[in-house]
């Protein structure tokens, strides 16, 4: 353990016991997770602990409160932070819920990816029968607010806890045009000026789930674009609430999907091209490939 890291747990640990210090402090991780041994100054227990995506968290443990515990187990013994981050920091680290990002649908913040949507959808409870939901209109609507009406309607399954992506699909550049001036002139300068996307030209994707829970992840790869990354949760038609949404995805941005529940993941989505295989691009999809026990490779493909 670094000496200062040490020093630093011993001050606020008798900052603690004076009351000049609050029990959990956070401040901002600097390197990959670590678990520092917990330091024991006979009252108290200053221990550092990596927050996952959280970042670092240096928690002060009363140590009469652990008194009934063998001293092997206070030194070993964890605490969880149950403080909620802002958006902004959880959006591109540990994740939100889909229904957070809806309720910014008229405001989006600056960490936004321009051109993704995600909007609220109603889910209809339907008592001895099931339920019943739209995904969407072309006469109004999110869709057709942006203009985009898809030329394809396709559906997927994913098993339950399997995953796929990244997926990308290429952005159409004009010619005499540099990507970095394209994608300025359409997300930064006139965001809402919707007829100067190329939607005919390049595959944008509207993704609706009508079963299970998935996880998104977006990485926005565009040239000239801040890199901007958003991970969220939706929850399918089966499971109505707030994160019921819809999802437009624009070209040039990566797009990976896990079923992170019990069920299998059912999804409805729309391309506003039909499919072209060149215009399928994967990045870091190796999850997506077929597993083999080391002895039936090694059989089968001799």
């Amino acid at each position: 353990m670094p000496w200062c890291f040490l020093h630093t747990l011993h001050r606020r640990a008798k900052e603690y016991k004076s009351g000049s210090a609050s029990r959990t402090q956070k401040p901002a991780a600097t390197g990959p997770p670590e678990k520092i041994t917990p330091v024991d100054n006979g009252e108290l227990i200053a221990r550092g602990l990596h927050g996952g995506d959280s970042g670092l968290i240096v928690v002060l443990m009363n140590q009469d409160l652990w008194k009934g515990l063998r001293a092997e187990a206070r030194q070993k013994l964890e605490t969880r932070d149950y403080s909620k981050q802002a958006v902004d920091v959880r959006v591109a680290t540990s994740g939100v819920n889909g229904g957070e990002l809806a309720a910014l649908d008229g405001d989006k913040p600056t960490w936004w990816i321009p051109g993704v949507e995600v909007f609220s959808r109603q889910v209809f409870q339907q008592k001895q029968r099931g339920h019943f939901g739209e995904f969407a209109r072309e006469t109004d609507g999110k869709l057709a607010e942006i203009g985009m009406w898809p030329k394809q309607w396709a559906s997927a399954l994913m098993n339950a806890e399997s995953a796929k992506g990244f997926h990308i699909h290429p952005p159409h550049i004009p010619e005499g045009v540099s990507p970095e001036d394209h994608f300025k002139k359409l997300f930064i300068d006139e965001p809402n000026n919707y007829p100067l996307r190329p939607y005919p030209l390049e595959q944008w994707d509207a993704m609706f789930f009508v079963q299970g829970v998935c996880e998104m992840f977006l990485v926005d790869e565009r040239a000239g674009m801040d890199r901007r990354k958003m991970r969220f949760v939706i929850d399918g038609d089966d499971r109505a609430g707030a994160n019921n949404v819809g999802v437009v995805i624009p070209s040039g941005v990566a797009h990976s999907l896990q079923s992170i529940s019990t069920k299998d993941l059912i999804m409805v989505y729309g391309t506003s091209t039909t499919f072209v295989p060149e215009n399928e691009g994967r990045i870091e999809s190796g999850i997506e490939g077929t597993t083999m026990p080391a002895d039936w490779k090694s059989y089968f493909l001799s």
